[in-house]
């Protein structure tokens, strides 16, 4: 078994859709970035990427790549457990943070969870996320933009890596 942790942030602006877990959020402001800019899905990404030592999502969908202009993160993410099944890991579970002082996610965990679980392969019960604030402190408080951390462990098919 191995750990990754990721973490991401990305910009609240005027103008874009707010993604949060593959899941649009009611928002008056959206996340500024080249894909989606799905905060959670990125850090996710992140954080399986480096618990198989596969580099992060910058490397694997760099932002100067026309390809990954406002793509869906949850193919990226889709991408990034195919990678990992390429060296013989399946993710075992998945804990993740999101931060931010608004919109309000508690609605929205459920459908974040759904989609993890099923772009992921596991059972629903593997996934975790949770939502906080920074008591109005930081970039976070302000509104000023959305971070997420998240950890998870992956685990080898059958025993052997390559």
């Amino acid at each position: 078994m191995r750990i990754g942790h990721g973490f991401d942030v990305h910009a609240l602006v005027s103008g874009r859709k707010c993604i949060i877990g593959g899941v649009e959020i009611k928002h008056d402001k959206g996340l500024d970035g080249h894909s989606d800019a799905d905060v959670l899905l990125h850090a996710i990404c992140d954080a399986l990427l480096g618990a198989a030592a596969l580099g992060d999502i910058g490397k694997h969908f760099p932002p100067s790549d026309v390809r990954y202009k406002g793509i869906d993160s949850r193919a990226l993410l889709r991408h990034v457990v195919t990678l990992l099944a390429d060296k013989n890991y399946v993710v075992g579970n998945i804990d993740a943070t999101v931060i931010c002082e608004a919109p309000k996610l508690s609605a929205y965990t459920a459908q974040m969870c759904n989609n993890i679980a099923t772009d992921c392969h596991v059972a629903l019960n593997n996934i975790n996320i949770k939502a906080t604030t920074t008591e109005k402190l930081g970039f976070t408080g302000r509104g000023e933009g959305i971070a997420a951390e998240a950890v998870c462990l992956i685990k080898s098919k059958n025993g052997c890596t390559s």
